[in-house]
């Protein structure tokens, strides 16, 4: 994973003992470009979380997916009509669905192993 790509994490919340909190802050301490998107928005670690993928100001190059299937189905959704090449499901954020739309639209999908340990970060 080069560490110049954009990734956006979604399920940040502003809750420490949440893993998308833990994802997004371990990222930015090991040096990765990451973007939080939350549903209820908010700031973690002096970023804003943004609502959804489409109120980024910058295209992210990946998805990291760390919300319910459901949520990683709209995301998917989101994905595809913004053009996002690549995705990461987290364990527990898989959807059939999502990687069966993901997969037809020509992006990336990785949908087994957590990305926290897989890139040496935990």
């Amino acid at each position: 994973m080069e560490m110049n790509k954009l990734i956006a994490v979604v399920g940040v919340s502003e809750n420490p003992d949440k893993t998308g909190f833990k994802i997004f802050t371990d990222l930015l301490k090991a040096g990765f470009k990451a973007a939080a998107v939350g549903i209820r928005g908010g700031t973690v670690a002096g970023k804003t979380v943004y609502k959804s993928l489409k109120d980024l100001p910058v295209k992210p190059d990946m998805i990291l997916t760390v919300v319910p299937p459901a949520g990683t189905d709209k995301t998917v959704d989101d994905a595809i009509d913004l053009g996002i090449k690549e995705v990461w499901m987290q364990p527990g954020s898989q959807s059939e669905t999502a990687v069966q739309k993901a997969k037809a639209a020509g992006m990336k999908v990785t949908e087994s192993g957590c990305f926290m340990l897989i890139h040496g970060i935990w």
